[in-house]
């Protein structure tokens, strides 16, 4: 026999549309009344018809997760499989489902983001990008579709509900700590005029440098672009080299390249830390096995995940939610791929 919403609203003590505000996770009914509702559903063996549901109340119960680039290469980075474990558990806990991008362009992904909105494929989307130009964002607040980004806005910050972190004060920390230690040759390695968090973090750096008196040299900036492709990036760390006053530590923009240098640099007879200090982002697992450990930044990828679907979810359940930005701390944890100059 099959169980109907009444029989669950019978045996909880409550009215039908109880039930249906329960199942929908509704802010005004109690969390006693949910936890009682919820018990006698899986008692009872009762789920419900999403599908049917979503007609009535003209939601597909999806969230759109937006990606920089098509999903296969994207998820090579191991940033997106943890930010995306953040949302998906956010997401389930209010029973949500994931739609992912898989455009391979940015005109892919834009047209594919027209599709979510206009298609009413997804109730609202999460983006886990900020560009300086970004053609989505302008055309989601134009819309006025629900959506929150991982990464600060370039633009209209004020009308968007964002969770970062403090790139720029975290990466001045990290260029002060080399410092510190007696490094003056400092290199940056992963810059990007496209990306926010990248150009923030190229502030931080440079703030590091002018505080300690240390002139800025545009050839210890490698840019990103460079560094796509393991030939072009080995080429262009042996001219780094060649300079006469070449680097003595490096800022990298994530871990997983730090560590591909670090295999580069002994294949060469480079010594890290004895040589080079280095520095990542991320503190991904391998940061612990690589050698040496590599001293990283915790930058909580999974809570930046976390915080994004949950903002959204705030968003789509109470519409008149203001913007709002969320700063998740970053951290340095400390190894052994850094040491005093000598």
């Amino acid at each position: 026999m099959t169980i109907t919403i009444k029989d669950v609203a019978q045996a909880a003590g409550v009215s039908p549309s109880t039930v249906s505000r329960v199942i929908s996770d509704h802010p005004r009914i109690s969390e006693e009344t949910k936890n009682r509702v919820r018990g006698v559903m899986q008692e009872l063996g009762y789920h419900p018809n999403l599908q049917a549901r979503s007609l009535v109340v003209r939601s597909t119960e999806t969230i759109g997760v937006v990606m920089p680039n098509s999903a296969s290469k994207v998820l090579e980075d191991p940033f997106f499989p943890e930010v995306l474990r953040g949302i998906s558990t956010k997401a389930r806990e209010h029973q949500f489902g994931i739609y992912l991008s898989t455009g391979a362009t940015e005109k892919e992904i834009y047209d594919e983001v027209v599709q979510m909105v206009q298609g009413r494929r997804v109730d609202g989307i999460i983006l886990l990008y900020s560009r300086t130009d970004d053609k989505i964002m302008k055309y989601l607040l134009e819309k006025k579709f629900p959506f929150t980004v991982v990464g600060r806005p370039f633009e209209n910050a004020e009308r968007i509900t964002f969770v970062d972190n403090d790139n720029t004060s975290i990466t001045k920390q990290v260029t002060t700590h080399l410092i510190d230690l007696g490094h003056k040759e400092i290199a940056f390695l992963g810059a990007n005029t496209e990306f926010v968090f990248t150009i923030d973090r190229l502030k931080g750096y440079k703030q590091a440098l002018e505080e300690a008196q240390i002139a800025f040299n545009e050839d210890y900036i490698i840019p990103d672009a460079f560094l796509q492709d393991e030939q072009l990036a080995e080429e262009k760390m042996k001219q780094l080299l060649a300079l006469p006053n070449r680097p003595t530590a490096f800022v990298i923009k994530d871990d997983f390249l730090a560590i591909q240098f670090i295999s580069f640099f002994n294949s060469i007879g480079i010594r890290v830390p004895e040589d080079i200090s280095m520095v990542g982002f991320n503190n991904i697992t391998l940061c612990e096995y690589s050698h040496p450990p590599l001293t990283s930044v915790d930058i909580h990828i999974f809570r930046l995940g976390l915080e994004g679907a949950n903002c959204l979810i705030e968003m789509l359940k109470n519409p008149d939610t203001l913007p709002k930005r969320i700063t998740i701390p970053g951290q340095m944890i400390y190894r052994k791929s850094c040491q005093e100059k000598v």
